[in-house]
């Protein structure tokens, strides 16, 4: 399901933006962007993982939280949206399932993947990689230290050199645990709404 409300019967080409999301930050904001710019896309949209299965759930913000932040984060925009359909499938979020999920949901739009060449150099940890390889087009942006290893010679696979943000999730808790501002990192709205939980320690202690 997306959070955002849109047409079922417009077809589109899609950009799917896997992610935890722990939380968003403007760079995933950027690279969405300059997707739609440079991609021939009609809409990107943020899939927002509850369990990722190669991340540790403890270190996760708690899955209502992330989704509630994503959607702050997008706003009004027009052509970016929140999809929760892991929300209602099987844990942990494999790609490959949510993929099969949105086709059957959606049989007419064009699904391609959006990603980091560092995530793409470790595509084969997973599920059916070979299959997502082989059905969806994969739109790779780079990042510093990777060149998306041997996939990115996959004539499925187009890298694009989008612009250079370093900003992490990772580094965005670090500040938080140490209790400094975020500001101008993330959307000011994600800023409000960290800012406006109580439990905002606990959630940064893992």
């Amino acid at each position: 399901m997306l959070a955002s409300v849109f047409s079922d019967n417009q077809i589109m080409k899609i950009g799917l933006y896997f992610g935890s999301f722990n939380p968003i930050h403007n760079g995933h904001l950027i690279v969405a962007q300059f997707m739609l710019n440079q991609a021939g896309l009609d809409e990107v949209w943020f899939v927002v993982s509850p369990q990722n299965p190669l991340k540790s759930a403890k270190d996760l913000f708690p899955e209502s939280d992330r989704l509630e932040m994503v959607k702050l984060a997008i706003g009004q925009h027009s052509k970016i949206k929140c999809c929760d359909i892991e929300f209602n499938l099987t844990r942990p979020s494999y790609t490959a399932n949510t993929l099969k999920a949105l086709g059957t949901k959606y049989p007419d739009h064009e699904f391609e993947l959006i990603m980091g060449t560092d995530t793409l150099q470790h595509l084969d940890k997973w599920k059916d990689y070979e299959h997502i390889l082989m059905n969806y087009k994969t739109l790779s942006y780079q990042r510093e230290g990777s060149t998306g290893g041997e996939f990115a010679k996959n004539q499925k696979v187009k890298i694009y050199k989008a612009p250079a943000i370093q900003i992490s999730a990772t580094y965005i808790r670090g500040l938080l645990r140490m209790n400094k501002s975020v500001r101008y990192l993330i959307p000011e709205a994600v800023n409000e709404y960290l800012i406006s939980i109580t439990s905002l320690e606990e959630m940064v202690s893992a």
